[in-house]
């Protein structure tokens, strides 16, 4: 039987898939194996964008992951409010006659795990730092706002809105949560981590990493040397966005 409903990710570069080996077990689950399928979309860049859709007539929806989150919004037809107001699309989804609509689930994966995390009463009235700027940075960012939390960005560009890893000493008394949407640690460089503070970290910090690969991170290895509060991989928030992502594919 053919397949009629092709998902996929797209990014660059992109090895080993969460995403791939996910949808492709829920479609089996699911029994929609004969007819669904999920590739991946290496593009070296975004301009391959419309032939990847042009050579797909049945791609029904996409992954978007790093660099293109933010390169991808000018080449869709429409934004939803959200991932507008993010300023980061993570997930596409395409209709029949080809009409691409950008949405953002980064968002609420990351919330939903957070708000879960049995430790969130420990350090929800402190202040939470975001480390990147990247298209899954905007979408946490807004979360933790969204929240209550007052956020403090890290970048290693100083600018009006953010500080720099040099200046995170004189504010750790203030930070309960840590975020790091940085690529740093992630599989094959396992031994990379932000360059954050570790000598200052104690009981009052909660470490949470978006990398899932492998699960505990240098930068989460460096919080249990330190006896941080607790920690937080990022898989599950993977697995809460692909079953939002799942979940506006289905809808009409």
């Amino acid at each position: 039987m053919a397949i009629s409903h092709l998902y996929g990710l797209i990014g660059y570069p992109l090895g080993h898939s969460f995403s791939k080996a996910y949808f492709t077990e829920k479609f089996e689950k699911l029994g929609l194996s004969e007819t669904h399928a999920y590739e991946q979309f290496p593009i070296p860049s975004i301009d391959e964008f419309k032939a990847i859709l042009a050579a797909n007539p049945n791609l029904k929806g996409l992954n978007v992951t790093i660099p293109y989150k933010q390169l991808v919004m000018p080449l869709l037809d429409e934004i939803d409010l959200a991932a507008a107001q993010i300023g980061a699309v993570n997930t596409i989804k395409i209709a029949s006659d080809g009409y691409t609509r950008g949405y953002n689930t980064d968002y609420w994966g990351f919330r939903t795990t957070v708000e879960f995390w049995d430790k969130f009463k420990n350090f929800g009235s402190l202040k939470a730092c975001v480390l990147g700027q990247g298209g899954a940075a905007k979408a946490i960012i807004v979360a933790l706002e969204d929240m209550g939390f007052e956020v403090i960005k890290v970048s290693r560009q100083a600018s009006d809105e953010t500080v720099t890893y040099e200046q995170m000493p004189g504010l750790m008394e203030e930070i309960g949560l840590i975020v790091n949407t940085t690529p740093l640690g992630m599989f094959p460089k396992v031994d990379d981590k932000p360059p954050i503070p570790y000598e200052l970290l104690n009981k009052q910090h909660y470490l949470y990493d978006i990398v899932y690969n492998p699960l505990e991170t240098a930068f989460l290895k460096a919080g249990l040397e330190h006896k941080v509060g607790g920690i937080y991989a990022g898989l599950e928030m993977l697995q809460g966005q692909a079953d939002k992502a799942w979940e506006i594919w289905q809808k009409n």
